[in-house]
């Protein structure tokens, strides 16, 4: 069974929505470059000043993207 894995980065602060917006661009230039399939991108908010940059991953490719880009936290997707 492949689970699917949500990856998310936080950012707080006034300019933390178009941070997260910047970040984003960059998961999807780095899973391009290193070849790993993306289901998701996108960002979220908790409040004005907490955005989230998220990325839905496949399982089998969760420990390159943990080790390397050192996301603040994951869950599975239902």
């Amino acid at each position: 069974m492949n689970r699917k894995i949500r990856l998310v980065w936080d950012f707080h602060g006034g300019d933390s929505k178009g941070t997260a917006e910047h970040h984003v661009k960059h998961l999807i230039q780095f899973m391009e470059r290193e070849q790993l399939e993306t289901l998701r991108t996108f960002v979220d908010s908790a409040n004005d000043e907490h955005h989230m940059a998220c990325l839905t991953v496949n399982e089998k490719d969760v420990r390159i993207l943990r080790d390397t880009l050192k996301p603040n936290r994951a869950f599975i997707v239902e």
